[in-house]
């Protein structure tokens, strides 16, 4: 794995249209040469702000949408259309106004789906899914997507892979996560493994909340103490900040400056 790209944008509003941007970018190029391409959602408000900045734009008519699988990184095990849930925001900022197949849009389960309140076998729905959707060419459970998306919480979480929780010790594809530190307590996450099975991984970042965060993401720190420094693509890995976000960076650790 190579080390990660570091790119800073002014403030959170050209984050998310440089982002979007680039996603547009990688999406045809992927569908160009396979036909098909597929992309790992996360929440919070810039991974629903870059998808906003993606709906907004003229370049998104360049997606061949029907072509595009989308999945999520982890969400929160509550019912369906429940506003905490990443799900919802994503579908509000950019899924409900594109011409998606609904086939290739794969939610993680809600608290009132098939499994009811049972987090365990909704996480095992989801790695069923995953498994189901893998190629041989991905030479694992989950398939090889090409650009997951991860934001990172002021403890360095990624997904709901929480610093010392059992999660970010598990090899299995999907998990549930209880007891989480930041509510609601009950989700499921993609693990480490899954992560690591993207193409390009990128960790979004805004304020001066995450600074600290980011830096020990960027650090030789440990995975189980924080989560972020675990999360790498097989091919590249990006950390796309604003100003706020970036004002920690260790040493020696290079950045590109957007206007």
């Amino acid at each position: 794995m190579t080390p990660p790209t570091v790119l800073v944008h002014r403030d959170q509003d050209l984050l998310a249209e440089a982002a979007a941007a680039r996603l547009v970018t990688r999406i045809v190029d992927a569908q160009a040469a396979r036909g098909s391409a597929s992309v790992v959602l996360t929440g919070g408000g810039v991974g629903t702000a870059v998808l906003a900045a993606l709906a907004v734009t003229g370049a998104r008519d360049a997606v061949d949408w029907r072509r595009l699988d989308v999945w999520w990184g982890d969400e929160r095990f509550l019912p369906t259309g429940d506003p905490e849930r990443n799900e919802t925001g994503a579908r509000a900022a950019l899924l409900d106004h594109v011409d998606l197949d609904p086939a290739r849009v794969h939610p993680m389960p809600a608290s009132d789906g098939p499994d009811g309140d049972d987090a365990e076998a909704a996480a095992e729905r989801y790695a069923a899914e995953l498994r189901a959707a893998a190629r041989p060419e991905d030479h694992g459970p989950v398939p090889s997507f090409d650009v997951l998306m991860l934001g990172i919480g002021p403890d360095a979480h990624v997904a709901s892979l929480f610093p010392e929780m059992p999660a970010v010790r598990e090899e299995r594809p999907v998990v549930a996560v209880h007891g989480a530190p930041k509510p609601p307590p009950t989700r499921i996450s993609l693990t480490f493994p899954s992560l690591c099975a993207a193409h390009e991984v990128w960790v979004l970042a805004s304020g001066e909340s995450k600074a600290k965060a980011v830096r020990l993401g960027l650090s030789e720190a440990g995975p189980v103490r924080v989560p972020c420094a675990g999360a790498r693509g097989r091919q590249s890995t990006l950390f796309l900040l604003d100003r706020s976000a970036a004002a920690e960076l260790p040493p020696g650790i290079e950045r590109i400056a957007s206007p």
